[in-house]
């Protein structure tokens, strides 16, 4: 069985801001993967530490057919590959299938013996975390599913959000000062 390394979950978010790319609110596949390798040094930043950048419609080959992976990363302190895959809808647990599709394979044939199973990473416009959570319970590849959005909320509603943040830490007492 091939699970997730317990540590992994900790490198990866559950949403990634991508309002640099500066796309409109309805885009293709296209214009997010053409919008993400033209600013590739924002989106690393966004990924977070430790990615690399490998190749993107990476070429695999299963028996006589050829496929293109989306994005291809390689995680150093995880020292394993990591798959993402593109969706501008939300998320559906059939996506998966393909996920786990490209993820055997990258095991089976670009995987060095040094190197822990590849990790793979669906990147969808929205989801329902219930959905995903029930989509990803089973399965025996070590996948996330995460959402991306191309505009930060409101201003309003962040001020909001920043001012209700500050009134729950007033209304903790500091430990230090507590003693």
């Amino acid at each position: 069985m091939r699970v997730l390394q317990p540590q992994a979950e900790s490198f990866f978010k559950d949403v990634y801001q991508l309002e640099f790319l500066g796309l409109p609110a309805e885009h293709s596949e296209q214009d997010l993967h053409r919008s993400l390798l033209q600013h590739l040094g924002r989106f690393l930043t966004e990924l977070g530490r430790d990615f690399c950048y490998v190749g993107t419609e990476y070429p695999v080959q299963v028996g006589n057919q050829d496929f293109a992976l989306d994005l291809l990363f390689f995680h150093r302190g995880l020292n394993c590959l990591v798959a993402i895959e593109l969706k501008v809808t939300a998320f559906a647990p059939e996506h998966l299938g393909k996920l786990n599709f490209y993820l055997e394979a990258l095991d089976r044939d670009h995987r060095k013996p040094h190197e822990n199973p590849a990790i793979g990473l669906l990147l969808c416009a929205s989801k329902d975390s219930e959905v995903a959570e029930y989509a990803l319970s089973r399965t025996l590849s070590p996948a996330l599913v995460a959402k991306y959005q191309t505009q930060l909320p409101d201003k309003h509603l962040l001020a909001a959000k920043l001012h209700e943040f500050y009134a729950l830490n007033a209304a903790v007492p500091d430990a230090a000062t507590d003693i």
